[in-house]
């Protein structure tokens, strides 16, 4: 009971930061229909669901990055998905923060040049503190190639976190990781959403990361259900 009222207290004292209307997408088949959900600041919200189900695809739309077929996703008061490509982008770039299975680092770059990236398009100065934490500062000066997955993966969240985003939008951040790095990882995004009163989306197979997250919903049968 604590934890419940504990939740709902940090609901209250929290400002909105996403939601989303009635969201409908399918390809060949339908995916997924009427699903909604609200973000708010230092919340963090899990999503699993098994291969297929559509979470990727669910986490696609609310980042931005695909449009559904119908619904809304409303971020400072707008619908995402009605704004300019221009103004789209710009809340990609300053708002969110996209951390993907593949790292998508720039290979013919070092690690720091490929924060320094974060740097330049954020004006924000690399964090130190955040490099010791993931244990990437003594590997910062090598290739990418050069670096291990989950050595690369831990880069491209420090991209990513660099930026200070708004939203943290994570698909399967830990699955180059062992068990270990993945919790360090895990508390290093729960850390920054408390911290930059941010919000955190999740997605995972993993569900001993996903009861760490504030909720927790499952995407099946076409419906997103909260069952925590």
């Amino acid at each position: 009971m604590s934890s419940i009222l504990e939740e709902q207290n940090t609901t209250l004292n929290s400002s909105l930061l996403l939601e989303a209307h009635n969201l409908n997408h399918k390809f060949d088949y339908e995916l997924f229909s009427d699903i909604n959900i609200s973000l708010y600041q230092k919340q963090s919200i899990a999503i699993i669901g098994t291969s297929g189900s559509g979470k990727s695809t669910l986490l696609n739309i609310l980042s931005s990055l695909l449009k559904p077929c119908d619904g809304e996703v409303i971020f400072d008061k707008k619908d995402i998905y009605s704004l300019k490509q221009n103004e789209l982008l710009k809340i990609r770039r300053k708002d969110f923060g996209i951390i993907f299975q593949a790292h998508y680092l720039f290979r013919g770059f070092s690690a720091l040049e490929n924060l320094n990236i974060a740097k330049f398009l954020s004006g924000n100065e690399i964090d130190d503190e955040l490099l010791e934490i993931l244990d990437i500062k003594k590997v910062i000066h090598q290739g990418i190639g050069e670096l291990s997955g989950g050595q690369q993966q831990r880069v491209s969240i420090a991209r990513v976190l660099s930026k200070k985003p708004k939203i943290i939008f994570a698909d399967e951040p830990t699955g180059n990781l062992d068990k270990k790095t993945a919790l360090v990882v895990m508390d290093v995004l729960f850390n920054y959403i408390k911290k930059h009163n941010a919000g955190l989306i999740l997605v995972t197979h993993e569900e001993e990361l996903a009861y760490k997250c504030d909720k927790v919903y499952k995407l099946d049968n076409l419906n997103l259900q909260e069952i925590r």
